[in-house]
């Protein structure tokens, strides 16, 4: 059914990986994750079949600003949808991840309903 769609979750922290994957396993999705933009890129560049990405946006070193940027400009990877994932959640911080490059906003804490809405309406 959903096994074939696969999501990468991108965040520092690994508790919130530990809630993603638990609550994404739970409905069927195929989960992989990393703590850092620079991983990502390598695990997307080895598989590109991902259905959907979850960025953190704050992380250290490359931000998930930057890093949905370098998606975007990545041949191989480009089309793959982000959904940003933020605690940052003024009205502009919105618009700042739509205009990096993510399809899709979600803001911490992580609403499940509209987590699930965002990747099915993406897939």
């Amino acid at each position: 059914m959903l096994m074939n769609k696969k999501i990468l979750i991108v965040d520092d922290d690994p508790r919130n990986i530990f809630a993603l994957k638990l609550t994404l396993k739970a409905r069927g999705y195929a989960i992989e994750s990393c703590i850092m933009a620079q991983e990502a890129f390598e695990i997307l560049k080895s598989d590109p079949q991902f259905s959907v990405i979850l960025m953190d946006m704050m992380m250290p070193g490359i931000d998930g600003y930057e890093a949905v940027r370098i998606i975007r400009n990545t041949p191989e990877i480009k089309h793959i949808p982000v959904v940003a994932v933020t605690a940052q959640a003024m009205p502009e911080d919105r618009q700042k991840c739509i205009d990096a490059g993510a399809n899709d906003y979600v803001s911490k804490p992580i609403d499940v309903d509209l987590l699930i809405t965002a990747i099915e309406k993406l897939i």
